[in-house]
């Protein structure tokens, strides 16, 4: 018997190229004067944003820009935000940027109509009240933050990335625009790519899938295996870029509405204490993890690698789940993602902090959707196997 499922996503998507320039159209249908323009400093210096002024001036739509949200989300962002915000009498928000922007964003949304601090909403479901309006616009195509209900911030004094998640969090409107990822250097296109096909990997694979999810998963995984390389060797092949984008936004719906599993579980500890961007140390983690996965559910992976172009004819279920591994391991040495070592994370630092990162993953809750259960000491011998690698 199928149980009741719960499918979320933004109620107006917009998607194709130049779709960015439709921005103050639908600010003015949803009755919306004045927009906080969350972003970084780099797309203001590469003046992304450009198409998007004009169309929100166009529409009368009036706006300030905050360029404060950094690599990571912090604490210290969100409480800069909410300030310029009520300065500048704003009545919704804009991100637009890679994930964090759109986490900045999201955080300070239901901040502005929610009681204390946001330490308080972390895990899922805690939120009460509906945040302000979010128009969501990503200029990468890894996070698929632009379509989630989830959010994540950064407690650097703790060394905690804090999940939140909740309905509220979901733009109203998300507009998914590949031009603006034309900019996007090649390692970073590599690394938020990998990111995005994690996202449809666990999805998939996650004890709470779905038959929509699924649908949604195998989707995002042939688009992005498929044209991955062609992005990242030709930043400027707009179709390859397309492709890659409508995969990481499928991805973003997928893991949503069903889950994440154990490499985002152990990817986050790593960003809070070694500073790793969440792309890079999804993918660094990837192989290891889908490796000590499969025999969790070797016919899941199994349609993983066929998905990602493997021939899984005449093999067992097993077999041909260890083609996705090999496939996934192919994909990151063509794509030549940098190893843990490489990304600056010393041996003796990670053996000391192993024990407790493996702890706040299980605490996540995300280890928990795996396939196959891990415990905290296979953990961290997960995170040393994939340091050698």
């Amino acid at each position: 018997m199928l149980p009741v499922r719960t499918f979320l996503m933004p109620a107006k998507i917009l998607i194709g190229s130049g779709a960015s320039e439709q921005v103050g159209e639908e600010a003015k249908k949803l009755g919306l004067k004045k927009s906080l323009i969350v972003t970084d400093k780099i797309m203001v210096r590469l003046n992304a944003l450009a198409g998007i002024q004009r169309s929100l001036e166009k529409n009368g739509i009036g706006y300030t820009i905050f360029d404060g949200a950094a690599v990571e989300p912090t604490l210290e962002i969100v409480q800069a935000g909410l300030k310029s915000y009520r300065e500048n009498q704003c009545d919704f928000l804009l991100a637009v940027g890679g994930g964090s922007p759109i986490d900045a964003a999201k955080a300070v949304s239901i901040m502005l109509t929610n009681p204390g601090s946001i330490e308080n909403y972390m895990g899922a479901g805690k939120v009460p009240y509906a945040g302000v309006p979010l128009i969501a616009i990503p200029t990468t195509a890894g996070t698929g933050s632009e379509v989630t209900q989830v959010v994540i911030i950064t407690d650097a004094a703790r060394n905690v990335k804090m999940l939140i998640s909740t309905p509220f969090v979901i733009p109203r409107v998300a507009i998914v625009d590949p031009l603006l990822t034309l900019s996007c250097p090649r390692g970073l296109t590599a690394t938020i790519g990998l990111d995005a096909l994690t996202h449809a990997v666990e999805a998939y694979v996650s004890l709470k899938a779905q038959p929509l999810t699924d649908i949604y998963c195998i989707s995002a995984i042939k688009l992005i295996s498929g044209n991955l390389r062609s992005a990242w060797a030709d930043g400027n092949n707009v179709e390859a870029r397309e492709k890659v984008m409508l995969g990481a936004f499928q991805a973003g719906i997928a893991f949503s509405n069903s889950s994440v599993a154990l490499v985002h579980g152990m990817s986050r500890p790593i960003g809070a204490y070694f500073h790793v961007p969440h792309g890079a140390s999804n993918a660094v983690l990837l192989k290891t993890i889908m490796e000590f996965s499969v025999t969790g559910n070797p016919a899941r992976y199994a349609q993983i690698a066929q998905a990602m172009g493997e021939d899984i004819s005449g093999k067992t279920d097993l077999e041909g789940a260890r083609l996705a591994v090999k496939s996934v391991d192919q994909l990151t040495r063509d794509l030549q993602v940098p190893s843990m070592q490489e990304l600056g994370m010393e041996k003796d630092k990670l053996e000391q902090f192993a024990p407790k990162m493996a702890e706040d993953a299980i605490i996540s809750g995300s280890p928990a959707n795996n396939p196959r259960q891990a415990t905290k000491e296979e953990i961290i011998g997960l995170y040393k196997i994939a340091y050698q690698r």
